[in-house]
């Protein structure tokens, strides 16, 4: 039974309104039944609409999903590739889908580098549902964080150069609002799959004071029911930022 706050009354449950996931797995999936890659990139493709589609009965406003670092181009070309149509193939079927289910639509990285058709693709749907509220999806593709810092370094610096700030100005409402995701809060809780124990360069600066949670199932097996289980566990965590309780 929860504990009553000292109005005697329950206190409201706490959400996890901005998830970030980092969807690690799909490769071992299918090479562990002796398939390609790519069908589990496509199958990991198909388990992004389920949570979708749960997240807003879930209470999660937003969703960040890590589709493709800057590291990842290491990878074999067909592989990429494939990755790439997976992308553009996602991108026009679900187009109408989130456009009736009130979904907006992001993409937070480095677009310089992704074929202008993909681009094209990813402009389109950003304005085809930019007044939708029900949920705010963000798709990270060939995004690292310390790419992410180092463009934002960058444009700092050329607006000290031009005369428009000073250094002392610089502060963490400067650097945040200089990042891809300045539209965006910062995520609660952030959620890798697949069993490994590392951040691999994803949100570096935004989950500051995030809560993790790694669990061991493979992308293409996360359900909405273990996402469920997983916000259960956030809502009796207790969050200070560096401050003690009281």
């Amino acid at each position: 039974m929860a504990a009553k706050d000292e109005t005697g009354s329950n206190p409201p449950r706490r959400t996890a309104e901005h998830v970030a996931i980092i969807m690690d797995g799909n490769g071992r999936w299918a090479t562990q039944r002796g398939w390609p890659r790519l069908v589990g990139h496509r199958r990991g493709a198909e388990r992004v609409k389920q949570i979708v589609r749960a997240c807003p009965d879930l209470g999660v406003r937003w969703l960040t999903v890590y589709a493709f670092s800057t590291e990842n181009w290491k990878r074999s070309t067909e592989e990429v590739l494939g990755l790439m149509g997976i992308f553009s193939r996602y991108i026009q079927k679900e187009a109408d889908r989130m456009s009736d289910e009130g979904v907006r639509m992001r993409f937070i990285g480095d677009r310089s580098r992704l074929d202008a058709k993909l681009q094209r693709l990813m402009e389109g749907i950003e304005a085809r549902t930019e007044g939708n509220s029900r949920l705010n999806l963000t798709v990270a593709i060939n995004y690292g964080g310390r790419d992410e810092l180092t463009r934002a370094t960058r444009a700092l610096a050329r607006r000290v150069a031009a005369g428009e700030m000073t250094p002392d100005e610089i502060d963490d409402a400067a650097v945040s609002a200089a990042l891809d995701t300045a539209a965006l809060p910062d995520p609660d809780l952030v959620i890798r799959t697949s069993g490994e124990t590392r951040v691999s360069n994803f949100l570096l600066w935004q989950a500051a004071y995030a809560e993790y949670e790694f669990v061991p199932t493979l992308w293409p097996d996360f359900t909405p029911e273990e996402l469920a289980r997983i916000l259960d566990r956030f809502a009796g965590r207790e969050r200070r930022f560096g401050a003690v309780k009281a």
